[in-house]
């Protein structure tokens, strides 16, 4: 007899012994919908007395169950949570494995919404998002496209109470939007899953998020603490040194008249440009001063145009090549290597989204 389960080492269901035989232990997601959904209604509140008699047990039954399923369903503020924080990534079926494993299935999977609480894993979310927001917005399926929007939803409600990296989030906005709109002016050439008014208002939430991040104002913080212009002025330069993107470094040059000063440094714009960029590339884009002198600063953005800088991240994806599964390093998985360190790789974002690619 040919056996028709997808994975033939599966343990199999769980199960409980009662007084009454042993039963089947509902699903973790199947428990988390029905605490969570806030349209648990007895039917003697939602239905009328003339109702009740004209319904049987069983319709009342399944006209709850549909009621809870439409409305669980069309939560734009509902997400889909999964108990393990890691995803086996197949790219074909095999005997014990059908089907494969999408970009949209891994989104829901690794528990992004925590991840953007993290300080180290911030940066790495954004840039993921802004990834996904110019090349493959239209591989997410619903649910998926569902939580990339809620999960941005609540990155930019974070960037705006802690008023912290303001600009990455207008720079992903602004690359989210561009697709948008081209997606939705070139409608029926291009697929977009869903209703093409679904994705009218979510063009419409985005205009509002940048209009808010635009009105946002920095406020002043007075309380008597060290600052920035008490700090010696070599540690003023060592921070400045440490820093990989140039922007920062303009904008921390804005704060007071000496960090203006040093932001300023050649030298260290010398070190930003060694760090991301090759000797070949300064050779094709050299920019000399009428005295000169090598133009550090002007080559690193026109160089920057040109050629991607390196990336920085305090935590990322793994992953696992032994056992082909993608994870959260904090979180694990299981692994059936001998020594699992040594089969793990990190994660670049563009490295995530080349790991769906077929």
């Amino acid at each position: 007899m040919p056996f028709l389960g997808q994975d033939w080492r599966s343990p199999g269901w769980s199960w409980i012994k009662t007084e009454d035989g042993w039963k089947r232990c509902e699903s973790w997601s199947q428990e988390l919908e029905r605490q969570s959904n806030p349209c648990n209604v007895s039917h003697s509140i939602i239905l009328n007395s003339a109702d009740e008699e004209i319904f049987n047990n069983e319709e009342h039954e399944y006209a709850s169950k549909k009621r809870k399923k439409d409305h669980f369903r069309n939560d734009a503020n509902t997400q889909c949570f999964y108990r393990e924080r890691w995803i086996y990534v197949h790219k074909e079926s095999t005997k014990e494995r059908h089907g494969y494993c999408t970009l949209g299935e891994a989104f829901n999977r690794l528990d992004f919404s925590s991840a953007i609480q993290d300080i180290r894993r911030f940066n790495y979310v954004v840039r993921l998002l802004q990834l996904i927001a110019k090349s493959q917005l239209t591989s997410l399926s619903g649910v998926a496209q569902k939580n990339y929007f809620n999960i941005l939803d609540k990155i930019v409600q974070k960037v705006l109470d802690d008023h912290q990296n303001p600009r990455l989030i207008k720079d992903l906005l602004q690359d989210l939007s561009s697709t948008l709109g081209i997606l939705i002016r070139g409608v029926g050439k291009s697929v977009l899953v869903g209703n093409i008014n679904i994705w009218i208002c979510r063009l419409e939430t985005i205009l509002n998020w940048q209009q808010q991040l635009q009105n946002l104002q920095m406020t002043k913080q007075v309380d008597g603490g060290l600052t920035l212009s008490d700090l010696p002025v070599h540690m003023l330069s060592n921070i400045l040194y440490r820093l990989s993107d140039g922007w920062d470094i303009v904008t921390l040059g804005q704060v007071t008249p000496t960090l203006s000063m040093l932001s300023e440094d050649r030298h260290l714009w010398k070190k930003l440009c060694q760090y991301h960029f090759a000797e070949k590339q300064f050779c094709r884009h050299l920019i000399l001063s009428e005295k000169g002198h090598i133009e550090w600063k002007l080559m690193y953005f026109v160089l920057q145009k040109h050629y991607p800088t390196k990336e920085q991240y305090g935590d990322t994806l793994h992953f696992c090549r032994h056992c082909s599964i993608l994870f959260w390093k904090d979180s694990g998985h299981p692994c059936t290597a001998a020594d699992p360190g040594s089969c793990f790789t990190p994660v670049s974002p563009q490295h995530f989204i080349d790991l769906f690619k077929f």
